[in-house]
């Protein structure tokens, strides 16, 4: 940024508070949902973070263990706020899926009846299918602007959605291609515009660059290692090694670190150690914990806040049934989300200083193209799943795939999601409205039908 320019826009904390609290309530439709949603509100409406510099942070938490849309809107608070900023941001995504995760979760342990949810919710998955498809059509026009680059992202998606690659290794793949070809052909890789350097001053640019020294690192890794030790060893000398809470907190820290790829990554590994080796659920509860985490705001990873309240409230070592599932939903959900900070605030100077590395920027430019392909795979996956109501696999050599059955439509769905795309696309109408009134439009056709 040269002298001429403008300052860099401030953003009040009261401000980043009461937007990333909206953020949290509204962040319907897994991971593909919530990077659309922070997308439009701080890419395209607020105007905060530029597209490139929004990108570069996407990039980096995919490549983490554990929620990447979390960890993205608190590595965008610790651009805007620094370690405070990254914590509410962080604290305002998880919450509000947090509480709604354990009132449902005790409403289900006491009655056992999640129904009525399909009536609430059926309205909002169409409307977030419609956000999704709009910040992909968005993301995808500013960042593939090579032919390398859409070919980058055309191979993820098909190494994804056809032959269930690994997530970790689409994304690694990709990065170390780019990085080959920035040192060979970089003219290959021209980054988006604006990519690595924003066209005019944006708000992350108000505040001093943090110098990432070794000193920094090991302070911050020690104080969020304590943070992350601090609630389990509280548990154990309070109720015992021999309660629950000791496996809860070991299972869900080890898921904590090897979760790369999202939710549905480990869904099956969770459901097979909860049921089978640890008795935590019965079978079938599982899928009832998904449905209850996929109709709610938050990372769909708070399913995990479910597996903890169940195990908690079926062996509550000696307290009320409702105190022990409370202590095991906040257990696992702190020993899965803690360590998300730790990556974030020990990583984000590093990351932000290759910013100036043209060679790894543009690695992390290919990085970008196979997020995209990435976020079509997680949209028809999660379009599908909205639109159809049956689905069968079937194999061909190599090939995995998840059909939906053609009569299995549904026209309502279809009809809302039409109307949201319309509304969003064409009538450019913010995203409360749309979710509101594509919620109020599902719950009464539903309840007609």
């Amino acid at each position: 940024m040269d002298g001429q320019s403008p300052p860099a826009p401030q953003v009040s904390f009261g401000e980043l508070f009461r937007t990333f609290c909206k953020i949290g309530l509204l962040g319907f439709g897994g991971p593909a949902g919530q990077i659309a949603l922070m997308h439009r509100v701080l890419v395209e409406e607020k105007r905060w973070i530029g597209e490139g510099r929004f990108l570069h942070a996407l990039n980096y938490c995919m490549l983490l263990p554990g929620p990447e849309a979390q960890q993205l809107a608190t590595y965008i608070g610790w651009m805007l706020h620094r370690t405070r900023g990254a914590i509410a941001a962080g604290l305002l995504f998880i919450l509000p899926g947090f509480f709604i995760i354990v009132a449902l979760s005790t409403a289900y342990m006491l009655f056992h009846q999640t129904a009525w949810l399909g009536t609430v919710f059926f309205g909002l998955k169409a409307a977030v299918l419609a956000i999704v498809v709009e910040a992909l059509l968005r993301v995808a026009k500013r960042a593939l602007r090579t032919r390398l680059m859409v070919a980058v992202a055309a191979l993820a998606f098909l190494a994804l959605f056809l032959f269930r690659v690994p997530f970790p290794l689409v994304i690694a793949s990709a990065g170390i291609v780019g990085y080959l070809v920035a040192r060979i052909r970089p003219d290959l890789l021209a980054p988006p515009a604006g990519h690595g350097a924003p066209a005019g001053p944006e708000a992350i640019d108000a505040l001093p660059p943090v110098r990432p020294t070794w000193r920094r690192a090991l302070g911050i890794t020690a104080v969020w290692a304590g943070i992350w030790a601090s609630l389990p060893l509280v548990l154990m000398a309070l109720f015992g090694w021999d309660s629950v809470y000791a496996p809860i907190a070991l299972f869900f820290s080890k898921m904590a670190v090897v979760t790369f790829g999202g939710a549905y990554a480990v869904l099956s590994y969770v459901a097979q150690e909860a049921v089978g080796t640890y008795g935590w659920l019965q079978p079938g509860e599982m899928l009832d914990g998904l449905a209850l985490a996929e109709t709610t705001p938050g990372p769909l990873i708070l399913v995990l806040t479910f597996v903890g309240f169940i195990a908690g409230f079926r062996d509550a070592a000696g307290l009320d049934p409702l105190t022990g599932g409370l202590l095991g939903a906040l257990l696992a959900t702190w020993v899965t989300f803690v360590p998300c900070f730790l990556w974030i605030l020990l990583g984000a100077p590093y990351v932000e200083h290759l910013l100036g590395n043209r060679a790894l920027t543009l690695a992390l430019g290919a990085v970008t193209a196979a997020v995209v392909g990435v976020i079509l795979n997680l949209a028809l996956w999660f379009g599908l799943h909205v639109l159809f109501a049956a689905h069968r696999p079937m194999s061909l050599g190599p090939l995995v795939l998840d059909l939906p059955v053609p009569s299995s439509l549904d026209p309502v769905a279809l009809l809302l999601a039409a109307a949201a795309m319309i509304a969003l696309l064409r009538l450019k109408w913010g995203v409360l409205p749309v979710l509101g009134g594509c919620a109020v439009a599902g719950a009464a056709m539903r309840l007609i039908a």
